[in-house]
């Protein structure tokens, strides 16, 4: 009886914690149903931009893709634009007589180098309407001093600091660490420059390697310091003096005497400075306006007789996507190939242009999407534009195009590919595991990981990796009209900045993505006659949660309920620094384009 009671109690009390974890699950979908209804709904009035406006651009961040939140149709201000989002909302603020100005407050700024250019040179665009861009931040990182560089006025607090410290490039080496447990990591690779094979095959970084990282971090920090200058009217080498001195942790007078700030206030005396801008009095309210209000309330686009259809290439290129908990990323998968024939097979489209933000990945998934680029280019022009990072299995699914663009300090090339396979013989002779293979071929075990490679194996997939490398430069060089040879000697796996790109006869034309559409517009002759239609810019996080797994959907719990630190945090601890296993046309995992 006894124990009757005890399986009965358990019983119930299972019952119950199973009830209550429903109801949450329940309540949570039902008001993020409510949310979604509400948002396609409108979530009201469209606000007005009245008069003596300021846009107030404080995003630290500008994805290509934004994952939207349902809760964010109840305040407008707080919801995510795309990096061509917030390009067309500059635009759109230049031309409304009821926006005075720009108010920068941005501290820190989480995008690529290329990205924050294109942002830049919307910024220097709204300028030469004869508005006002002011600039304030209590503490600011490198690139967002970068951006807000460009403003008439830029303010630092006094107690605050300007984050100029010049781009260091840090590669961690794992192979020693490896084999003490074991673990071997065949590498076959092509290309001399090809280094994310390097963290573990060496135990320090190789001359190559080093050259090619010397050469791309010196031509950003030369962009980013002559830009600075020519706005700041100082000296490249005055920027780089600040840096070189450290005077970031001087005090931050010192910025004002090499001219980098133009005056040190706290934000209530630069709030009450836009209020004099705006014919504000100082017991009312600055009249502030977000990108997305500014996107809310311009007219819907009047769609023309052609379109010219965005697509967009971002993130890693996968066979498949893998979801795991805590993983937010973003993939190009084959799908985006039956975007690009979809369009293809579209009348309604006179041209495509392909956004690629992506450091490559698999070699099979790059050479299906290359293909649909090729026969999509019989039909109708296709251009690419490229974003902070365009490399190896980026660089492959753009070659073909009829035109590519770049931004200066975009980081394309890399071609090259690579193939690894970890070996876990030394692990199990550790652990007194032996094995035993009965075969009725000389290769049939081949990849058996508890298994020593025998160097016929090595030969076998080295051949097999060369085969690739030579159809990569085959595809470039009839995408570039040039010779094997020639495209082989700036290939190697070597990463080139945008700028050098264009020298070299990878890229076509300097610009971000309005330029590569006017270049679209232009092939496909059309003139003004087109409006431009973007494929898909949002992740829509209730009809994700809806669509996944239970670990999704633990994913998309701790993202609404979690703060974004927290939620990086338990992603980190989660994550393993190991490169993806097989045949793949890409930079280092960990790369960041700065």
């Amino acid at each position: 009886m006894k124990e009757f009671f005890k399986m009965f109690f358990a019983s119930v009390l299972g019952v119950i914690t199973a009830g209550v974890i429903l109801i949450c699950i329940s309540l949570f979908i039902t008001f993020a149903l409510i949310a979604s209804i509400a948002s396609k709904a409108g979530g009201g009035e469209i606000p007005k931009i009245e008069a003596n406006s300021i846009l107030h651009i404080d995003n630290g961040s500008f994805p290509e893709i934004v994952a939207t939140n349902p809760w964010s149709f109840i305040d407008q201000k707080d919801q995510t634009v795309s990096l061509s989002q917030a390009v067309e909302a500059i635009k759109l603020a230049k031309n409304n007589p009821n926006i005075s100005g720009i108010y920068l407050d941005i501290d820190d700024l989480a995008v690529g180098m290329a990205s924050a250019e294109e942002l830049r040179r919307a910024l220097q665009n709204f300028k030469s309407s004869g508005k006002f861009i002011v600039a304030y931040a209590d503490r600011y990182s490198q690139k967002s001093y970068y951006l807000s560089s460009i403003a008439d006025q830029l303010y630092l607090n006094p107690k605050g600091m300007l984050g100029l410290t010049g781009i260091a490039s840090q590669t961690m080496f794992y192979k020693d660490a490896l084999e003490k447990f074991g673990v071997k990591m065949e590498i076959f690779k092509v290309g001399t420059y090809k280094a994310a094979v390097e963290p573990f095959m060496l135990s320090e970084m190789s001359e190559a390697n080093r050259e090619q990282i010397t050469t791309y971090i010196n031509g950003l920090w030369n962009k980013i310091t002559s830009d600075i200058a020519e706005s700041r009217k100082t000296m490249a080498d005055s920027v780089k003096m600040f840096a070189d001195n450290g005077d970031m942790f001087n005090l931050t007078e010192r910025a004002v005497e090499m001219k980098l700030v133009d005056r040190l206030a706290y934000r209530t005396d630069v709030e009450t400075e836009l209020k004099k801008l705006t014919d504000r009095k100082e017991k009312d309210k600055l009249r502030l306006v977000s990108l997305s209000q500014v996107l809310a309330g311009s007219p819907a686009q009047k769609e023309k007789e052609n379109r010219i259809a965005v697509l967009f290439a971002e993130g890693e290129i996968t066979e498949e996507v893998i979801k795991r908990p805590f993983d937010t990323s973003i993939s190009i998968t084959q799908s985006l190939a039956r975007q690009i024939k979809e369009a293809a097979d579209d009348d309604d489209i006179k041209a495509v242009v392909l956004r690629v933000n992506s450091p490559g990945g698999s070699a099979f998934t790059s050479e299906q999407i290359w293909k649909q680029v090729v026969d999509l280019k019989t039909k109708k022009p296709i251009v690419v534009s490229m974003g902070d990072v365009a490399a190896s299995g980026g660089y492959y699914i753009a070659c073909a195009a009829n035109a590519i663009v770049a931004e200066r300090t975009t980081l394309t090339g890399s071609i090259g590919i690579f193939g690894m396979f970890p070996n876990f013989a030394g692990v199990a002779k550790k652990l007194g595991v032996n094995m035993n293979v009965v075969q009725t071929s000389k290769h049939a075990d081949l990849g058996n990981f508890a298994l020593p490679m025998t160097a016929d194996d090595r030969a076998i997939i080295q051949r097999y990796i060369e085969q690739g490398y030579d159809i990569f430069l085959t595809r470039v060089s009839e995408g570039r009209n040039r010779s094997k040879s020639q495209i082989d000697s700036i290939a190697q796996g070597r990463v080139w900045l945008g700028e050098k790109a264009l020298e070299i006869g990878l890229v076509d034309e300097l610009g971000g993505l309005e330029t590569a559409i006017k270049r679209a517009a232009t092939l496909a002759e059309l003139g003004d006659n087109y409006y431009v239609k973007y494929g898909k810019t949002k992740r829509n996080f209730l009809e994700e949660f809806l669509s996944s797994s239970s670990a999704e959907m633990k994913t998309a719990i701790m993202q609404a309920f979690l703060s974004k630190s927290e939620f990086e945090a338990l992603r980190t601890i989660q994550s393993v620094p190991m490169q993806p296993t097989g045949v793949q046309a890409r930079l280092p995992y960990s790369f960041i384009p700065y």
